[in-house]
């Protein structure tokens, strides 16, 4: 009598047990013709991974040309302003950086290619060196 109690009690608990129902995953769940499951949340330690160090700014210059330029200034400062006319350049955004006196850095920082002025990157170069437009300064 007492194994039967005992058989009767893991034959129910048995049942209880595969009554639970498992994970499914949304393909089961489709095949059985039910909906899809809910999207879980994840914690925010979970979805954001951590940066080691903060990324560096490019080195190089993917937008355009790396120059070395005498000076550097706006469309509308005085002897700019002079060349651009006198080139019949027209600039409308009128805060562009533009390069005056420009030679190219093939290898940076290598030798007689140093620049000892403001190195910038330049997206029209088409001047000979003489003007750059659309520069920005870049670090070497």
């Amino acid at each position: 009598m007492k194994f039967s109690a005992v058989f009767a009690v893991a034959a129910a608990a048995a049942t209880v047990v595969g009554a639970v129902p498992g994970v499914e995953t949304n393909a089961q769940r489709l095949a059985r013709g039910l909906p899809p499951n809910p999207p879980t949340r994840r914690s925010a330690a979970e979805v954001m991974a951590k940066r080691s160090k903060p990324s560096s700014p490019p080195s190089q210059c993917n937008t355009g040309s790396t120059l070395c330029c005498n000076s550097t200034g706006h469309a509308n400062d005085g002897l700019i302003g002079l060349i651009l006319g006198l080139l019949g350049v027209v600039i409308k955004d009128l805060t562009v950086l533009i390069g005056v006196t420009c030679s190219p850095l093939t290898v940076i920082g290598a030798g007689s290619n140093s620049c000892s002025h403001q190195p910038v990157c330049c997206t029209n170069n088409s001047f000979n060196g003489v003007i750059a437009t659309g520069c920005s300064p870049i670090n070497l």
